[in-house]
C-alpha cells in the first residue's frame, strides 16, 4: 500500500532522513522504532505532505505522492494522527470529529462513522458536548485517533500514541489499535517510542537511528533481537 523509497530531508543543513526505504503492505500494522530524534515524525511528516521531501519517492497505492498538497493526500485515503495529538481544544468532541470528516458528503456514513468511534472509545460519547480542551491526555488520544478515523482512510500514520498517557491508557489505546486493524481491516503505520508496546502490536517493524534504517524484520524476531533489547526495551 505505502513504498517509501530513497527517501532524504533535511533541514536546512542538517540531514534528517538519509535515504530510507520502507514498505507497508495493505492490511497490516508496520512500525517504526527508534530513540527521540531519530527522524520519525520527520518521516510521517513527510509521508503526509507537511515536511518537503529533498530527494526520494513516496508511493501511494501505485501512485506518486511526494511532496504533494496534504489535504489531496488525505482525499487519497491517508490520514494522520498527529503527535502532540492537536485536537481542536475550543471545539465540542463532536465538532473535532466532523473536523475529520470535511472531505465527506455522505451524510449516513459519517453518523456510522462516528458511532464506530464512540464503540471504541465509549468515553468520546460520554463527553461529546464538551470541549475538547478540557479532556485528559488520554481522552484527546482517543479522540485524535477517532477523527483521523473519521476521514475514513486506507492508511492510518499514528505518531507517538503513548505520548504524556497513564500507563494504564497507553495499553487500552495499543488494544484499540489492534481492534481498528482486526474490525475494519486498516493498513497502519505506528511510529512509537515505546518499542515493548509497538512490536507487540505491529507484525513487521523498522528500527531507525539518525535518520537512517539499521534494522527491519517480523516485529516478534525484533522483540527478541539482543540489540534492540538492550536498546530499546531495558533489558
Amino acid at each position: 500500500m505505502l513504498s517509501v523509497q530513497n527517501l532524504h530531508v533535511s533541514y536546512g543543513a542538517i540531514a534528517a532522513l538519509k535515504g530510507i526505504s520502507f514498505n507497508v503492505p495493505a492490511g497490516t500494522v508496520v512500525t517504526l522504532i527508534g530513540a527521540n530524534g531519530a527522524g520519525k515524525t520527520t518521516t510521517l511528516r513527510t509521508i503526509s505532505g507537511l515536511v518537503k521531501a529533498s530527494s526520494g519517492n513516496v508511493m501511494f497505492q501505485d501512485t506518486d505522492i511526494t511532496n504533494r498538497p496534504s489535504h489531496e493526500i488525505v482525499k487519497r485515503g491517508l490520514c494522520q494522527s498527529p503527535e502532540g495529538r492537536m485536537i481542536f481544544p475550543g471545539l465540542t468532541v463532536r465538532e473535532n470529529l466532523m473536523m475529520g470528516a470535511y472531505l465527506r458528503n455522505d451524510r449516513k456514513g459519517i453518523e456510522q462513522d462516528m458511532e464506530y468511534g464512540f464503540s471504541i472509545f465509549p468515553r468520546l460519547k460520554e463527553r461529546m458536548k464538551q470541549a475538547g480542551g478540557t479532556l485528559s491526555g488520554g481522552e484527546q488520544q482517543m479522540l485524535a485517533i477517532a477523527r483521523a478515523l473519521m476521514s475514513k482512510p486506507k492508511l492510518l500514520l499514528l505518531d507517538e500514541p503513548s505520548l504524556g498517557i497513564a500507563p494504564l491508557l497507553v495499553k487500552l489505546i495499543f488494544e484499540k489499535i489492534t481492534e481498528i486493524n482486526r474490525d475494519l481491516g486498516m493498513t497502519i503505520l505506528l511510529v512509537e517510542q515505546n518499542a515493548h508496546m509497538a512490536l507487540n502490536v505491529a507484525s513487521y517493524a523498522y528500527v531507525l537511528e539518525t535518520g537512517e534504517i539499521t534494522l527491519e524484520g517480523p516485529a516478534k524476531d525484533l522483540a527478541s533481537n539482543e540489540e534492540v533489547q538492550k536498546a530499546y526495551l531495558g533489558m
